[in-house]
C-alpha cells in the first residue's frame, strides 16, 4: 500500500508539471525573485513637438541591425504606462483610473540588459525579469510569422486584466479596456517618432500561443505586440 501511495504522489506531481508548461520556465534573470532592473529616468521634454511627432508617426516593419539603449526602452515604456503624478496617474488615460493594462518587454538586443522577458513596473519605473532567454522567434511564430517581431531588437507586449475594469463597469468595461489600450499604443508610436525609432502595432497572433510563450497569468489576455527598432529608411506602411 505504501508503494502504491508513493507512485500516486509521483504521478500527481508529473501531471502538475505537465499542466504548468511554460510556467516552469519562470525564473529571474539575476539574483532572487525580488530582483528588479531600474531604468534611466525618462525625459520629460524634448526638441520635437507633438505636432511634429504626429506628422512623423508611421507603422514601420523593417529595422536596422543593432541594439536599442536601455534609456530608449525605458522611455518607450514610460510613454506607454509611466507615472506623471505622485498620486499614480499615468501617461495614458484609463477609465476610472483603474489601469487594467500590463506591459511586457521582450528584450533580444538592448544594451546593458540581458535577453529575456520583463514586466514593466510603472511606480518604480523599473523592469521585473521573469523569463530568461530571447523569445522573439517564439513570439514571431505565434504571430503568423510576422518577421518584424524577430528582426526588431525588442518588442513591447500589451496585455490586460479585464476584471480590473469590469469589476466596476460591468460588461461595458470591456470596451473601456480597449480604449485604454488604444491610448497607450498611440503614445508608443509618438514616442518612437520622437526618438527616431520605428514601431508597428501587431494584432494578428494566436492568443493561446502568446500566453504560453510569455507564461501569462490565466486572467491576463494579450492585446498587441509592438516591435521597436532603428529606422532603415522609407519602410512606412500607414
Amino acid at each position: 500500500m505504501r508503494r502504491a501511495g508513493v507512485k500516486l504522489v509521483i504521478a500527481l506531481l508529473a501531471m502538475t508539471v505537465t499542466a504548468r508548461g511554460d510556467a516552469m520556465e519562470m525564473k529571474p534573470l539575476t539574483g532572487g525573485a525580488a530582483t528588479i532592473v531600474p531604468l534611466p529616468q525618462p525625459r520629460r521634454d524634448s526638441n520635437i513637438s507633438v505636432e511634429r511627432a504626429l506628422r512623423l508617426r508611421r507603422s514601420v516593419r523593417d529595422y536596422l541591425d543593432g541594439p536599442l539603449t536601455l534609456a530608449e526602452a525605458g522611455q518607450l515604456l514610460w510613454a506607454a504606462q509611466g507615472l506623471t503624478t505622485a498620486g499614480g496617474l499615468r501617461t495614458a488615460p484609463s477609465a476610472g483610473a483603474l489601469y487594467p493594462l500590463e506591459l511586457h518587454l521582450v528584450a533580444g538586443n538592448i544594451t546593458g540588459l540581458a535577453a529575456g522577458t520583463y514586466r514593466y513596473l510603472p511606480r518604480e519605473h523599473a523592469l521585473k525579469p521573469y523569463l530568461s532567454g530571447d523569445r522573439r522567434a517564439r513570439i514571431c511564430a505565434a504571430s503568423l510569422g510576422q518577421a518584424a517581431i524577430r528582426r526588431a531588437p525588442a518588442a513591447l507586449v500589451f496585455t490586460a486584466i479585464f476584471t480590473r475594469t469590469t469589476g466596476k463597469y460591468g460588461e461595458r468595461g470591456v470596451r473601456y479596456v480597449y480604449m485604454d489600450h488604444g491610448h497607450a499604443a498611440e503614445n508608443v508610436y509618438l514616442q518612437a517618432a520622437s526618438l527616431q525609432l520605428g514601431t508597428v502595432l501587431i494584432g494578428a497572433f494566436d492568443d493561446a500561443e502568446v500566453k504560453r510563450a510569455l507564461a501569462l497569468h490565466p486572467d491576463e489576455e494579450p492585446l498587441s505586440i509592438m516591435p521597436v527598432g532603428r529606422l532603415r529608411g522609407a519602410t512606412a506602411a500607414d
